[in-house]
């Protein structure tokens, strides 16, 4: 990787009370398969990606800052429910379990599409999935039939199970560590919703 390049991504933090909920779920999914099978998120690092960027120059990161804040400035807080357990691309071959977001006044999208407005400038190549919100709370790295299928029953459990609501009251920039045992997330700065631009 340029060392002149940092990773970064713009995300919702997830709360601690909601954090230990989901960090219960990966508690009880977890002996049902190998510790090889999958790659559970730590507990500290679930959040909710509005928009990954890349490596950006690190020269570029006062203007990806400025560029949030600037998103950042007309919203205002919303709530936000944390819901249900999902799998990407499908359960018949699982690569991601995911826990979803609900978003009942209706003002998650506008918020990543203003995002996502922002920090275009610095996206060689523009987003062309649908934004589906979710926190990731595991990778699969195997795919063993008989212990995933004991996984995926469990987690049909979870499929309407309310793990938590908060109100969303700002974002934060995150720069993301490449490692052998995983990415390691570190906030580098926050933008709270109708923030003076000037202070």
């Amino acid at each position: 990787m340029n060392p002149d390049c940092l990773r970064l991504f713009a995300a919702i933090v997830v709360p601690e009370p909601v954090r230990a909920e989901l960090a219960g779920v990966q508690s009880e999914l977890g002996p049902l398969v190998g510790p090889r099978d999958v790659r559970w998120t730590p507990r500290g690092q679930l959040h909710l990606t509005l928009k990954f960027l890349g490596n950006i120059p690190a020269n570029s990161l006062e203007a990806v800052k400025q560029s949030l804040a600037e998103a950042c400035a007309d919203p205002r807080p919303f709530p936000l429910w944390a819901k249900g357990i999902g799998f990407f691309p499908d359960e018949r071959q699982p690569r991601v379990i995911w826990t979803g977001f609900e978003d009942p006044a209706n003002a998650l999208a506008g918020l990543q599409a203003r995002v996502e407005r922002s920090l275009s400038p610095f996206v060689q190549k523009p987003g062309a999935e649908k934004f589906l919100p979710h926190t990731t709370l595991g990778r699969f790295q195997k795919y063993r039939r008989h212990k995933t299928e004991k996984l995926l029953l469990r987690a049909r459990a979870f499929a309407g199970q309310h793990f938590g609501d908060w109100r969303v009251e700002e974002i934060a920039l995150f720069r993301s560590e490449l490692s052998p045992d995983g990415a390691r997330h570190s906030p580098l700065a926050f933008f709270p919703f109708g923030a003076n631009l000037e202070a």
